[in-house]
């Protein structure tokens, strides 16, 4: 990968800068060549703070947001609006072509909100920057999770489910995700035991039976049946059909999340899908309890974010 890898530095006031610091040796032997973004006077601030020194090699450029002091653990504006201009500054570079693709450390969205940042999130600010239907993946080559719903209330869920809109889904995380074959859950306990216990399933059957056909009679065709679904959510993630399936769509956030956290927590990523760029973060937050406090960090889900990126990249040439 000739071209460097823009990391947007995230919250300075969690933990997203010591790993940066720590791993940044580890993504230089891989032959990763990073470049963050944050300034000089922050990355001294961070760096004294740590104990840690800055290798000499650990490329930056400064985002266009005004430098604070780091207080650590806690929520406040000042790193919300520096999280987010870092994160603006690598989305350009990396679709003005300049950076490869772009790897995100952690934000809190509590401090997005305070400094009036109109996302909730990564995704959602990369849906509005591209006007594109970003989905959100997570996991890791053991499994991947794509998610129908995120960051919406339980009780909307519901409403969300169109069969039009599910299909289209289903279609564009199959061309973007590498699957052969994806198991989609249903909403309902039993997947609604035939109505009984529920009636979405029946849209979540025609959306799976038209995404089907739609795939069948394209280009993109693998198998008969690339999806399989509504499957009752409480044996979808059970050993046996997790030898089967390695991709799955969840209808809502904590259906997905809480399996694949419960099963690789520390080496899953998060990874945006069906954008005109590649973005991958770690899948993990701030970890303000233990930010700056000389804590062992594991590096396994951003080292695994980068090496993603870096991946695809080679793979797309």
């Amino acid at each position: 990968m000739t071209l460097p890898l823009a990391v947007s530095i995230g919250d300075l006031n969690g933990i997203g800068i010591e790993i940066a610091l720590r791993a940044h040796t580890l993504l230089r032997e891989r032959g990763v060549s990073p470049l963050y973004l944050i300034d000089r006077e922050m990355l001294t601030q961070a760096a004294d703070r740590l104990a840690l020194p800055v290798p000499e090699d650990f490329s930056i450029l400064s985002p266009d947001a005004a430098p604070f002091e780091i207080d650590p653990g806690r929520v406040s504006a000042e790193a919300g609006a520096y999280s987010f201009a870092s994160f603006k500054t690598g989305v350009e570079l990396t679709a003005a072509g300049e950076c490869a693709a772009i790897v995100t450390l952690p934000i809190h969205k509590k401090a997005w909100e305070m400094a009036t940042i109109a996302y909730k999130g990564h995704t959602d600010a990369l849906r509005d920057f591209f006007d594109r239907d970003a989905i959100m993946m997570l996991g890791c080559p053991d499994m991947y999770v794509g998610l129908y719903t995120e960051h919406i209330p339980l009780r909307q869920v519901p409403a969300a489910l169109e069969k039009d809109r599910l299909s289209r889904f289903l279609i564009d995380f199959y061309r973007q995700s590498g699957a052969e074959e994806v198991a989609v859950l249903g909403l309902n306990p039993h997947a609604g035991d035939h109505g009984v216990l529920g009636d979405e399933e029946t849209i979540i059957e025609e959306a799976v039976a038209q995404a089907n056909q739609s795939i069948q009679n394209s280009k993109f065709k693998i198998q008969n049946h690339t999806f399989t679904g509504p499957l009752v959510p409480d044996i979808a993630f059970t050993p046996a059909m997790r030898r089967r399936f390695r991709h799955y769509v969840a209808l809502y956030h904590d259906q997905g999340l809480i399996p694949l956290k419960a099963l690789y927590f520390d080496e899953s990523i998060n990874v945006s899908l069906n954008l005109p760029i590649l973005r991958t973060s770690v899948d993990h937050g701030t970890a303000f309890d233990i930010a700056y406090r000389g804590a062992e960090l594991n590096l396994r889900s951003y080292l695994n974010a980068v090496e993603y990126a870096a991946e695809r990249k080679r793979m797309r040439g």
